[in-house]
């Protein structure tokens, strides 16, 4: 195994927020990896729209090539039907090696394992298959606790949150909402605001603000106290139609550290109450080199490889986006 070296962050007490004691900084020592020269690796994406996709994308490009490999690569633009389509179409290329990144796993999960079946080491970003090899991802349980006990402080455990549950079949947005959902049984006096609401793909910033925005109409000021999302792209929208709406009052949260929505949450006054920063450039890394040495002969990877994730707020902003080179 190759040595890593971690700079480990411990609880870092701050005015409005603080990182997760797990955050890690890792540097992997490119001569200690198995070399994937002559190796052909399939990179298939559910899409490259989202600031986490392109990223996680990416880096598997750059680091396939990195170790001397070939890398496929296959982006489905965000369409079940086009990733279906891409991932028959790797059974019969039969690539060194596959790596799926994200899908509604109902979707995906018999072309997995069909590519596993036409025996052709399978990799997954996100996607917590029985037919991957080993699962790149997040702790979306730790990160999902995290969000929602920042939540739940901010709002003093009590009063109305709008909740957006769309992709519910994608297994990272599933744990995350039902950790919310745990963390809220301890504080019946805050409750969810039904229906609850639908992101879409694509045009979710816009859809989450004309959603938002008819639901402030709805509620007066004082009656919603929060605004929940899975992932940070609708949450910028919601945060759009906060600030239009001028409702001070409410937070909103969310899960990937979007550019976009790190930028909002710098502003005075800004309603991003928090969000969980995902590390896609070190996923994506993080899965490459876990083929490499599969390929190279290594069986004892872990079915889950979790990658960090960093809680943030307005008060550890800077330390963050400088612990993620931005």
């Amino acid at each position: 195994m190759p040595i890593i070296q971690r700079l480990l962050l411990k609880f870092i007490p701050l005015t409005a927020g603080l990182l997760l004691s797990q955050a890690v900084v890792a540097q992997t020592d490119a001569t200690a990896l198995p070399s994937l020269a002559g190796k052909r690796i399939a990179v298939s994406v559910t899409g490259t729209s989202h600031y986490f996709d392109i990223k996680v994308f990416q880096a598997q490009v750059d680091e396939i090539k990195r170790l001397g490999g070939t890398p496929i690569t296959l982006d489905a633009g965000r369409s079940d039907k086009n990733l279906v389509t891409q991932l028959q179409t790797l059974v019969t290329q039969k690539p060194d090696a596959v790596i799926q990144t994200l899908g509604t796993l109902s979707v995906i999960e018999p072309w997995l394992k069909r590519i596993s079946r036409a025996g052709i080491p399978l990799f997954t970003i996100d996607a917590p298959s029985q037919y991957s090899l080993s699962n790149t991802t997040s702790d979306n349980a730790a990160s999902g606790k995290a969000l929602a006990e920042q939540l739940i402080a901010d709002a003093g455990g009590q009063g109305k949150i709008l909740v957006f549950n769309g992709f519910y079949g994608v297994p990272a947005c599933a744990i995350r909402y039902d950790q919310l959902k745990l963390a809220l049984k301890d504080y019946p006096q805050l409750q969810i605001i039904q229906p609850e609401l639908r992101d879409v793909i694509p045009n979710t910033v816009q859809d989450a603000y004309a959603q938002i925005s008819a639901l402030l109409n709805k509620y007066p000021p004082g009656s919603v106290k929060a605004i929940w999302a899975a992932w940070d792209i609708p949450q910028l929208g919601a945060s759009k139609a906060v600030l239009d709406a001028r409702r001070s009052e409410i937070k909103t949260y969310g899960v990937d550290g979007t550019p976009e929505v790190l930028a909002l949450m710098a502003q005075p006054n800004s309603p991003v109450g928090a969000v969980v920063a995902q590390q896609p450039e070190l996923i994506g890394r993080t899965a490459v080199q876990n083929v490499a040495r599969y390929l190279s002969g290594e069986r004892d990877l872990p079915k889950e490889s979790y990658v960090p994730t960093l809680l943030t707020t307005a008060a550890n902003l800077p330390q963050v986006k400088q612990l993620r080179g931005e």
